[in-house]
């Protein structure tokens, strides 16, 4: 399972889909792309939460696998890309990397992003 930031978040945030993932992250072995990292750090900001980036990093570091960017990643991610916004206009590229990852690592993405709903390798939150 790769936990895509929103788990991440409902996760920091110790709300009840946040339980859900912490199950999830006993229960399983769990992944995060690195492109997530980034988003957790805005997040962190735009909430007055810097003090936490950096135990926030170190928990999804411990607690999943990160799997990195490649050119094999960035290439799919490239042609998901383009064939989403034709669904979704506001789709972004880190849900890209994510989706990528998912599917080269033949992995279900764990999210409560409405983005992700009509995909078949999704668990939402």
């Amino acid at each position: 399972m790769i936990l895509d930031t929103y788990a991440w978040v409902e996760f920091f945030k110790a709300s009840k889909k946040g339980e859900r993932v912490k199950d999830v992250l006993i229960k399983e072995r769990c992944y995060t792309s690195v492109a997530s990292l980034a988003e957790i750090v805005e997040w962190c900001l735009k909430n007055n939460l810097s003090h936490k980036i950096e135990e926030y990093i170190i928990k999804i570091k411990n607690g999943t696998i990160i799997i990195f960017l490649g050119d094999v990643i960035s290439t799919l991610a490239g042609k998901l890309n383009y064939e989403r916004k034709k669904i979704s206009r506001d789709w972004g590229m880190v849900d890209s990397f994510i989706l990528a990852s998912a599917n080269l690592n033949n992995l279900k993405i764990l999210t409560g992003d409405k983005h992700f709903k009509d995909l078949s390798n999704v668990v939402m939150l």
